[in-house]
């Protein structure tokens, strides 16, 4: 009995006092960049207490450098039914200074030479030990196989009219899908979490950026200052390898904002990473880039990599709860904007980035790349101008029109608010799919306050007659006190008679009305809702609407005037359900354009004459 128990010792010393830990080969593709070379695997059920691991992460520029797993034992259905974490003692490189650190989700452990999984849960609050959980390698390949469609969940959950603590919240509650459901009691005793996600930042004006760390503040999600590298300093041109760095894009271009992470594993043009979901949002469509780590910077409460994103070398396809899968070659689909800023004080500037497509991020990001663009370059205190010209690009169907001008101490986010408000009108609807080609703008920058308001309206016609045009003349009074009268001519139709009420209003009144009378409806299919969006009420415009009490209909978003009464009888019928009756008829519309935004409402009420 003794040499066993002799040999066993002398393999335990041996262990104990080889060499530091070797890199796991790096073979995602054979000598001639064909075909993959087969990655050998261990299952959990083999996984046992005592065994070392060796992984593998970026811990500075793009060399790839050992570190050791400490096997501890198994954690079943820890993170769900069937979900489990291997448990491990890390040790190597910065890890004894910095413990686990935000940028290593996705670093691959071999056990002999058998890739166990991915490092992507950390435990406790400031924990005396490096203890990490390791995502099973096989439920992440099972995982990123899902086929499943986006679930509707996913749509941004954005108020309207958009404000900068609406979208604040929306984008806490969007990046608070890391967590996903809440942590079984078993993780929550455990203090079991994913291990935070870096987000790079770059070209943020610093009001911006603080207001994107506040509202991620009780996320994952670690906004961190970082930049964009070029091309030729992050391999590019190499083929992935488990453990590289890398990025899932947001934004790209003039502002950059990406999270970083490290690959697990490499199959042909396939990469899996991160061992836990970026937003857990299911099938997706984001750029995958290189990433460059500066440094690691340890902390007592949050070490995280310092990082760069690189080249856009593919897509991200899959965001699910145990991995962030792509391919490597794939194109996604972005949305490309061009923003051309000019300024009274001589300024011009052409900016442009590309922003994710996706119903969630694309009209958060939206507000905050306009927002920033403006911020970077014009004033933050004080009142200020912008007025607004451009269009959103929308495959298949109308361009949709941005045209407005806003104004005061709110000026910044209400113009971030005039691109971002139809983008999540647009992506989050439920009628079909719609794909932006791009967005186009146009702004000019003012340092004084534009706004006119409605003092008084009236008509000059003494007996208005069916047929007839009359004018409709508004007293404005601008914001240093000047007035204005500007003339509206609106026509009376052939049919019309007896009482009737002229509406004078901004863009905001308007829409108020709109609301209240039924006729905010919404749409049948996407192209009424385009048309409904290149209808929408602006803050540049004067108003007047001609109103009679007559019968009419919403039919599928569209309203339908004056109608006789037994077809409002069949269309408004309860049972069909397709349409909702209106309170008055608009009997004619008409509306100016000013260069200033417009405040206030009138009503004038008088009587059509019949006949002549």
């Amino acid at each position: 009995m003794k040499a066993p128990l002799l040999a066993a010792a002398f393999l335990l010393w041996a262990a104990g006092t080889a060499p530091g830990p070797q890199l796991a080969p790096a073979t995602p593709a054979s000598a001639n960049g064909h075909a993959p070379t087969p990655v050998a695997m261990m299952g959990v059920d083999e996984i046992r207490p005592g065994m070392t691991g060796r992984g593998q992460t970026v811990f500075a520029g793009d060399a790839r450098e050992p570190f050791t797993a400490h096997i501890i034992g198994v954690l079943e259905n820890v993170v769900g039914p069937g979900r489990d974490i291997i448990l491990a003692r890390l040790e190597g490189g910065p890890i004894a200074d910095a413990g686990v650190i935000q940028g290593m989700s996705g670093s691959p452990v071999y056990v002999d030479g058998r890739l166990i999984g991915a490092v992507s849960y950390a435990l406790g609050a400031f924990p005396k030990a490096p203890i990490a959980g390791i995502t099973p390698i096989a439920e992440m390949i099972e995982d990123a196989a899902l086929t499943s469609p986006r679930p509707t969940a996913a749509a941004p959950q954005i108020a309207l009219p958009l404000t900068a603590e609406g979208v604040a919240t929306a984008l806490r509650a969007a990046h608070t899908r890391l967590f996903g459901a809440p942590l079984s009691p078993a993780a929550s005793a455990q203090g079991l979490r994913p291990i935070g996600v870096p987000l790079v930042m770059s070209g943020l004006e610093p009001g911006v950026a603080a207001y994107l760390r506040e509202a991620l503040a009780t996320t994952a999600f670690a906004p961190i200052a970082g930049g964009t590298v070029a091309a030729d300093t992050t391999r590019s041109d190499d083929p992935f390898a488990p453990g590289d760095a890398i990025g899932v894009a947001i934004v790209t271009g003039d502002l950059t904002i990406g999270a970083t992470g490290t690959v697990t594993h490499v199959d042909g043009d396939t990469v899996y990473g991160f061992g836990h979901p970026f937003l857990n949002l299911g099938p997706i469509d984001f750029p995958m880039t290189r990433v460059d780590v500066l440094t690691v910077l340890p902390s007592m409460m949050t070490s995280m990599k310092i990082a760069s994103l690189g080249r856009t070398v593919g897509a991200i396809t899959q965001d699910r709860s145990t991995t962030v899968a792509g391919r490597v070659g794939t194109d996604a689909r972005v949305v490309p904007v061009n923003l051309s800023l000019s300024s009274e004080r001589g300024l011009h500037r052409d900016l442009s980035f590309r922003i994710v497509h996706d119903p969630l991020l694309t009209p958060l990001y939206g507000f905050v790349a306009v927002l920033n663009s403006l911020a970077a370059y014009e004033r933050q205190a004080g009142a200020s101008t912008f007025a607004i010209r451009g269009t959103i690009d929308v495959d298949g169907q109308a361009p949709i029109a941005l045209e407005d001008v806003v104004s005061g101490d709110g000026a910044l986010v209400a113009g971030a608010a005039a691109v971002a408000g139809p983008l999540a009108a647009l992506l989050a609807n439920d009628l079909d799919k719609a794909h932006v080609t791009g967005i186009r703008l146009d702004v000019e920058a003012r340092e004084t306050t534009s706004t006119a308001t409605i003092e008084r309206a009236w008509i000059d016609a003494v007996r208005p007659k069916p047929g007839d045009t009359i004018d409709v003349r508004v007293e404005l009074r601008h914001y240093r006190g000047t007035t204005e009268t500007v003339t509206i001519p609106i026509e009376i139709p052939a049919y019309a008679q007896g009482r009737a009420t002229l509406m004078i209003s901004d863009g905001a009144a308007l829409a108020a009305w709109e609301q209240r009378d039924g006729r905010a409806a919404a749409p049948g299919d996407l192209a009424g809702l385009v048309r409904a969006l290149n209808r929408t009420p602006r803050s540049n415009r004067l108003y007047v609407r001609l109103l009679a009490d007559l019968p009419g209909a919403v039919v599928k978003g569209e309203a339908l005037n004056t109608l006789p009464p037994s077809v409002q009888s069949v269309l408004t019928d309860s049972r069909a359900g397709e349409a909702m009756p209106l309170r008055q008829t608009v009997l004619g519309a008409s509306e100016r354009r000013l260069d200033v935004s417009v405040r206030g409402s009138r009503e004038l009420t008088f009587s059509i004459e019949s006949g002549r």
